[in-house]
């Protein structure tokens, strides 16, 4: 499938999305982050997008392990293979095993979670799932987290969701291809 925008260059993204781009593809381990010098073609929007993304993962309150795991499922969930890509390689950096990786697959009804990665993974599938937490799966959350947290992990799940979403509608191409 061909992408619906091209990923853009120093003409289409501008001085200042270029020089991003180019440290962003290194830090994710490739050449051309296409996801990067696609939004990127939005100028300033793509700047503001990647602060609020940065506030979220990151630099958010939860710890990196729990973002990742939140991340990687709703990708799988989305069937965002983009997505998937980039995570699976972030989430090695925060611990995320090739065996807690066959889990995320299945979900929190797999075995072998603790109690408060039950209710983190519960919460993402009932939100993509359903668009909403339901009363007993908020109660299971909010037994680990703080408010503050609670919030975080609601953006969290919309912020990768959405991201997914965008990745599909301009089909934008995984990295390397």
């Amino acid at each position: 499938m061909q992408p619906r925008i091209s990923p853009g260059r120093l003409r289409e993204l501008g001085p200042v999305n270029w020089v991003a781009w180019q440290v962003l593809s290194r830090a994710a381990g490739t050449d051309d982050a296409h996801l990067f010098s696609t939004l990127g073609r939005t100028k300033g929007l793509f700047r503001g997008w990647l602060h609020y993304s940065g506030r979220l993962m990151p630099g958010g309150r939860l710890p990196r392990h729990e973002s990742e795991l939140v991340i990687i499922r709703v990708a799988h969930l989305r069937g965002c293979d983009y997505e998937m890509d980039h995570h699976i390689r972030l989430g090695r950096r925060a611990g995320v095993t090739a065996e807690v990786l066959d889990r995320l697959r299945i979900g929190p009804a797999a075995a072998g979670w603790s109690q408060k990665h039950h209710a983190l993974l519960t919460a993402v599938d009932q939100l993509v799932e359903k668009r909403d937490i339901g009363d007993d799966a908020w109660t299971e959350l909010a037994k680990h987290y703080d408010e503050r947290s609670l919030i975080e992990i609601v953006l969290l799940i919309n912020q990768y969701e959405g991201l997914a979403a965008t990745i599909t509608a301009l089909r934008i191409q995984r990295d390397g291809v």
